[in-house]
């Protein structure tokens, strides 16, 4: 098995992003409904999928591919419903 470091490099940014984002929810510093949590998660969950893809372990591809799709549609539902409310 050979080591991948830019992966090793886009997976801690990615996993320190997305503790950045539980910490901060944890200590009421930012909402879980807050456009910059679900954008922490996004790309947080999107660089941790992309290393683990770069190092071929597909449980966690799965595991933050979810994450980022599902925080992907929060900052989408986010964006359309701040849209249809400046109407």
């Amino acid at each position: 098995m050979s080591h991948d470091a830019f992966a090793t490099w886009i997976g801690s940014i990615g996993v320190a992003l997305l503790l950045l984002a539980f910490a901060l929810n944890l200590s009421r510093q930012l909402r879980s409904d807050a456009r910059l949590y679900t954008t922490l998660n996004l790309v947080g969950a999107g660089l941790a999928c992309y290393s683990s893809w770069r190092i071929d372990f597909m449980p966690f591809v799965v595991l933050e591919g979810v994450w980022a799709l599902v925080a992907l549609a929060a900052v989408t539902r986010s964006i359309f419903a701040r849209g249809s409310a400046a109407r």
